[in-house]
């Protein structure tokens, strides 16, 4: 009995390695409802994860700083509570430039558009 329970996947990783159907591509691609934008204190309004991939890899360093820090995780949050998407959020977390962030982003839109023919 005990073999067999270190041949079982474990319910934690299969959770993280969930299929992206074209329906969830689209999904997370897709623009959010008006009254969940992102609002950036720079001005600028962010409506989907292309825009959010824009944004990274034109803000200031500043602007970044502000909405991702040691206390703050703005852009992972809005990506995880309003676009729906985990994975990238997760991602977005260990950032530690914009740079990295708009990496992560562009990654993660790449595969999306892929995904959602």
């Amino acid at each position: 009995m005990a073999k067999n329970s270190k041949n079982t996947p474990k319910k934690a990783d299969a959770s993280r390695t969930t299929r992206i159907t074209k329906s969830r591509a689209r999904k997370f691609l897709a623009q959010v409802p008006e009254q969940c934008v992102f609002w950036c204190n720079d001005g600028n309004i962010l409506r989907d994860l292309k825009e959010l991939g824009n944004a990274l890899v034109s803000m200031s360093d500043q602007t970044f700083a502000y909405h991702s820090n040691d206390l703050k995780k703005d852009f992972s949050n809005w990506i995880r509570d309003i676009v729906g998407d985990t994975n990238l959020a997760q991602s977005l977390e260990s950032a530690t430039s914009r740079e990295q962030a708009a990496g992560i982003v562009e990654a993660r839109f790449k595969l999306l558009v892929s995904k959602a023919g």
